[in-house]
């Protein structure tokens, strides 16, 4: 048939962007790319009426691996504020753990407007004010998109050989899409963090750099103001200041009942402020970059990602595809590792005239081995630190850390909590102090390492990939079953045998 595009991609935000370049850039700019974007052209990437709310940290090895493969580089003002590393804080702040090297905080507002320039530059074009509310399927393909043009509220309709649905978590595309295919359409609640965040400019009150440091991103750990999640304060400045935190629904609930409060996410938002010791008299940027996008809240999945990513001309990318990170919900990275990973798959295809499952098979493959591989281990052991307390937390990170498990960390490798090993009477009477911590740390390194040797063996090849879910989806069983929490491993059980 006689196709609109080469490639549609609905949805204009980071990885919609990156995989129109990618494209553009492997195919020798020969691909018709379209991007849909319900945005209007001045606001590109905007993900909700809040603005572009985001953590805005990225990783100095992810924007390098953007320019060494796509050659796409970014300066000011987009990469707005240099910081040697992220570091992890305990409840009680008394331990540290570098958790990331160097890296940057990013101004979202600015940067999608430099990518739009790039992607133009290369031949991709544009929609803008146009919704992709459905996707276009005949004989068990999907050949494009449907939606509206909010200006005029006309149809839309375009057909492509490959629809690439980078439209978020809450895409309707992958929810509802229409033919047989390997990808799962929901996410389990559980599996998304409710998320908010200011940009504030502020007076330094005091120097406690466990509080605010200019040259560090710090996580805070904190059952107690972020349950289920975590707080965060991001420099964008010697006093500027990316502050928020994320919490699971579930865990929320848990901790008002316990605490007898009615707490909501932007209670949580306000107390953590008012608490860090550094920030004082905080105020909403005033400044043009930050216009419309001071305040807001998201979703955001903290899973692993999807366990397919392709279907018959139809792939998906970032936090549609349930990309970001399980531990720390860093979804920028990824989506700049798949992004590329997916254009050079997607231009391959198109060379090959074979954009079917097979054809797209090995973005699963390739995604999968580069950078995919611990994100189900990151998940369990996610699952697991929402099980415990503050004392515990601060217990573990004082006493079961290793410099071998901070390295591991740093590497996005799960740690091995080697110190549980180790037999002198010292580390026996802390393991005999808190014996269940223990078990259960050991554990999830157990699994950890199972779950990542199973997802290196990802098949090269749709038929062998029920096998490879029906082994994933009974570690994740058993996981969830060791860790008994709230009916996840009956849901698992449930999928097991579905799977089968």
């Amino acid at each position: 048939m006689e196709y609109d595009y080469d490639v549609i991609i609905a949805g204009g935000g980071m990885s919609g962007m990156l995989t129109a370049a990618a494209i553009a850039h492997y195919s020798n700019q020969r691909a018709r790319i379209l991007v849909v974007d319900r945005n209007q052209p001045a606001e590109p990437g905007k993900k909700t009426n809040n603005g572009w709310t985001c953590g805005d940290a990225v990783s100095k090895g992810s924007i390098e691996y953007l320019a060494k493969n796509i050659g796409i580089r970014y300066g000011k003002p987009e990469l707005e504020h240099n910081v040697k590393g992220v570091l992890v804080y305990s409840p009680d702040h008394e331990t540290r753990v570098l958790f990331e090297g160097e890296g940057y905080i990013l101004n979202r507002k600015i940067l999608p407007q430099r990518q739009v320039q790039d992607a133009m530059k290369v031949g991709v074009e544009f929609a803008y004010n146009v919704s992709a509310d459905s996707l276009i399927a005949e004989d068990g393909w999907i050949r494009g998109v449907t939606g509206r043009n909010l200006t005029n509220n006309s149809i839309f309709k375009k057909t492509a050989k490959v629809v690439i649905d980078a439209g978020g978590s809450a895409t309707k595309l992958r929810r509802y899409i229409p033919i047989s295919t390997k990808i799962e359409k929901e996410i389990n609640k559980d599996d998304l963090e409710s998320t908010g965040r200011y940009i504030y400019t502020f007076e330094p009150a005091a120097d406690d750099k466990t509080w605010f440091d200019s040259d560090y991103a710090i996580i805070h750990l904190d059952q107690y103001l972020a349950p289920g999640g975590y707080c965060w304060t991001f420099p964008k400045g010697q006093s500027k200041v990316n502050i928020g935190l994320g919490v699971q629904k579930s865990a929320l609930d848990a901790r008002n009942q316990k605490y007898n409060k009615k707490d909501t996410l932007q209670d949580l938002i306000d107390q953590y402020v008012k608490a860090n010791k550094v920030i004082k008299n905080p105020v909403q940027s005033q400044d043009e970059n930050d216009r419309g996008n001071t305040k807001g809240s998201w979703q955001v999945p903290v899973r692993r990602h999807n366990d397919c990513l392709v279907a018959n001309g139809y792939a998906i990318v970032g936090d549609a595809a349930w990309m970001p990170r399980p531990i720390d919900a860093g979804g920028i990275g990824p989506s700049i590792y798949a992004s590329v990973i997916l254009g050079r798959v997607v231009a391959k295809a198109l060379e090959a005239n074979d954009t079917s499952e097979s054809g797209l098979w090995s973005y699963n493959v390739e995604y999968m081995r580069f950078y995919g591989y611990p994100m189900a281990s990151f998940e369990v052991l996610r699952m697991y630190l929402q099980t415990l307390s503050n004392e515990q937390i601060n217990y573990g990170m004082k006493y079961f850390l290793s410099e071998d498990d901070v390295a591991h960390i740093t590497r996005r490798q799960h740690p091995e909590f080697n110190k549980l090993r180790a037999f002198n009477p010292l580390m026996w009477f802390r393991v005999l102090s808190e014996p269940q911590l223990a078990r259960g740390l050991r554990y999830t390194a157990q699994k950890s390492e199972s779950l990542i040797t199973h997802n290196m063996n990802y098949p090269e090849r749709p038929e062998a990939w029920l096998e490879w879910k029906k082994g994933l989806m009974k570690h994740l069983e058993e996981a969830y079953e060791r860790f008994q929490i709230r009916g996840r491993s009956s849901q698992y059980a449930e999928l097991s045998a579905r799977a089968s």
